[in-house]
């Protein structure tokens, strides 16, 4: 098989380089254009010494206009608001584009509401939002995929299995999100320098975190039922990982055992999402480096309540590894190519 030309655009990022990291033992893609207008005219290998001899491709300034023609697949990892204006240049070529960002993932009227006017409102409808697990028919047929946001998928993998079984109430879903520093990227600001984060943990964006938009409005499509949920996100001082409490109210009084049931069947043959087994319950220490979302869950039959526990790496699942995902569905590769990894531990 002839490989696919591969280009990273932001590839001095957190996320750009844990994309770079893991298609470097992708069997049937070659990674042959790289930007980062900071870097340009360095060696990617000079900006990330772990690469050394690995891979020496020289940093180029961001222009689509510079992307080589033969290339297959584009990754956007590009800060929000950066990828709308590239994905507009490149979206005739015959090139599949996958975006990192945050610019296709919502309705033109979510966008504008929280992050403005949209720098290509004409492509919104052309992007499939890109959880595999949930839309894998629609991203095969995809020429632009929206990678998910990483509290977004940790969150929606959880609720996804009981919101599509109509199980729980869509209105009185409470999630509390817990992320390791690198998912605020890599450029530096004071809140999050070391002796910053160090120590201490603290919510943010209290009621106003653009991922709450995301999840109603991803959870509300796929499952055809309004749904309104409560989400804080928490920092923390660990490098990479996600871990969500989701808290929900059961139609039903059914116990654990009966959820963890829906849940195997739910994501049965997903080869990356891990249910848990009755009172075992996720670490972020356990998916780490990895492309597993792992999930356990906790009824209280009386009260008609359970709590979700769901943990992804960041930086892979809830980046990179789920834009490889992608990618594999998309140019008709197994959907798990490159991905086989094990977590890393400790």
């Amino acid at each position: 098989m002839e490989k696919k030309k591969v280009a990273i655009l932001g590839a001095s990022g957190y996320t750009g380089s844990d994309l770079l990291r893991l298609l470097l033992i992708h069997p049937n893609v070659e990674v042959t254009y790289l930007t980062a207008d900071k870097h340009s005219g360095k060696l990617i290998s000079d900006v990330f010494p772990n690469l050394r001899d690995l891979i020496d491709l020289e940093l180029q300034p961001l222009d689509p206009n510079s992307i080589p023609g033969d290339v297959d697949i584009v990754f956007c990892a590009l800060p929000h608001g950066k990828s709308a204006s590239i994905v507009k240049e490149l979206f005739n070529r015959s090139i599949h584009i996958i975006d990192l960002g945050a610019d296709f993932r919502l309705s033109y009227e979510n966008y504008k509401k929280w992050y403005g006017e949209h720098p290509c409102p004409d492509l919104i409808s052309e992007a499939v939002y890109g959880i595999t697990e949930l839309k894998k028919s629609d991203i095969a047929r995809a020429k632009l995929v929206a990678n998910p946001g990483c509290y977004p998928e940790s969150a929606i993998l959880g609720l996804a299995p009981l919101l599509q079984r109509k199980l729980i109430d869509e209105e009185s879903i409470i999630i509390d999100s817990k992320s390791g520093v690198s998912g605020a990227g890599r450029s530096p600001e004071l809140s999050y320098l070391f002796c910053e984060v160090n120590e201490g943990i603290k919510a943010y964006k209290v009621g106003e975190h653009r991922h709450t938009p995301e999840i109603n409005e991803v959870l509300s499509e796929y499952t055809g039922t309004e749904v309104s949920v409560s989400f804080t996100p928490h920092l923390i001082p660990m490098d990479r990982g996600i871990l969500s409490t989701i808290y929900v109210r059961l139609k039903d009084g059914l116990k654990s055992s009966e959820l963890l049931d829906e849940y195997d069947e739910f994501y049965d043959g997903k080869k990356f999402i891990r249910i848990r087994n009755e009172n075992e319950f996720p670490s972020t220490v356990e998916v780490r480096g990895s492309n597993f979302c792992d999930i356990g869950i906790k009824s209280d039959p009386a009260k008609k309540t359970a709590i979700i526990i769901s943990v992804i790496d960041n930086l892979v699942k809830g980046a990179s590894g789920q834009a490889i995902q992608n990618m594999n569905v998309m140019m008709e590769f197994d959907e798990s190519t490159g991905l086989d990894l094990p977590p890393l531990f400790p």
